[in-house]
């Protein structure tokens, strides 16, 4: 009696019904709903475009609810039942606990998926303009290149002919099918020598090819002023000669730097900076000799 007693409060407090209208309505008498069979109605009814019948309806009157004119269901089974109730229990808990402030979440992730798309857009349309600038700047590059390489190469052979008089030198690209990588050989062939290779030439023929280079460069994108340090300290006195000549050609537009020990390089210059040491004291000399010749 008390367990029936519990029973009826608990179908108070969770359901707001009375022990009796329960067992007549939802007790072992009336058919157990058929879940498989009315979701199979609920689909032929959708694709037929009626709507489904219910298994129970409501009385008006009575308050109460009645079987629907064609119910589906079957007999009520205590033992098949047990199992379907465990086997929701399952489910409910594997569903786990419900979480009250799953929209919020849910929001506040939406909105947050929503900023780094956004923020991942304007990433991607940000490399691509860089790409494209990348892409002007490569063309660019590419373009000035080989504008200067082909002047550098053409100046390169007329001052290689004046300092090695009946002799060949060219520049050569290592690979002239990508320019923005490709490296630069010198071939220089003195008068009277087979070899092309600069390892193979003389210390001095080396360096002359070197200053020929450079030389060579500055005649191609003239500068203001060019500062060389002893870029003639290994040659002789006839190859000196010849590169004293250019220059002097060099020196009618821009202004040279010079630092040499070479006597000869010092006699056309316009003035001279040196340093002295007098009485143990270290001093700064300088002399300009166009005017010491007035």
């Amino acid at each position: 009696k008390l367990r029936l007693e519990n029973l009826a409060e608990r179908a108070m407090n969770e359901l707001g019904l009375e022990l009796d209208p329960l067992v007549e309505e939802f007790g072992p008498h009336m058919l157990v709903p058929d879940a498989e069979a009315e979701a199979a109605a609920e689909a032929a009814a959708d694709r037929d475009g009626a709507a489904a019948a219910p298994a129970a309806q409501e009385n008006t009157r009575t308050g109460r609810f009645e079987p629907a004119a064609h119910p589906t269901g079957r007999p009520y089974a205590r033992a098949e039942q047990e199992k379907r109730l465990a086997r929701a229990n399952r489910d409910l808990a594997r569903l786990g606990k419900v979480n009250p402030l799953a929209l919020e979440e849910h929001a506040a992730l939406e909105e947050r998926h929503r900023f780094l798309a956004e923020q991942l857009a304007d990433l991607k349309q940000s490399r691509a303009d860089l790409m494209r600038i990348v892409e002007d700047v490569d063309q660019r590059v590419q373009e000035v290149f080989t504008q200067a390489y082909a002047d550098t190469a053409r100046e390169f052979a007329i001052v290689f002919d004046r300092l090695f008089p009946g002799g060949e030198g060219r520049l050569v690209l290592t690979d002239p099918d990508d320019m923005l990588t490709t490296g630069i050989d010198i071939e220089a062939r003195p008068a009277g020598k087979k070899v092309k290779r600069l390892s193979l030439l003389s210390g001095g023929e080396r360096s002359l090819a070197a200053v020929a280079l450079l030389v060579a460069i500055f005649r191609a994108r003239p500068s203001p002023f060019y500062v060389m340090d002893e870029v003639e300290a290994a040659l002789d006195d006839t190859n000196l000669g010849r590169l004293l000549d250019i220059f002097t050609e060099l020196r009618a537009s821009s202004q040279l730097i010079i630092i040499t020990h070479q006597k000869r390089t010092m006699e056309i210059a316009d003035a001279l900076y040196g340093i002295t040491m007098r009485d143990g004291v270290t001093q700064a000399v300088s002399q300009r000799l166009s005017s010491a010749a007035q």
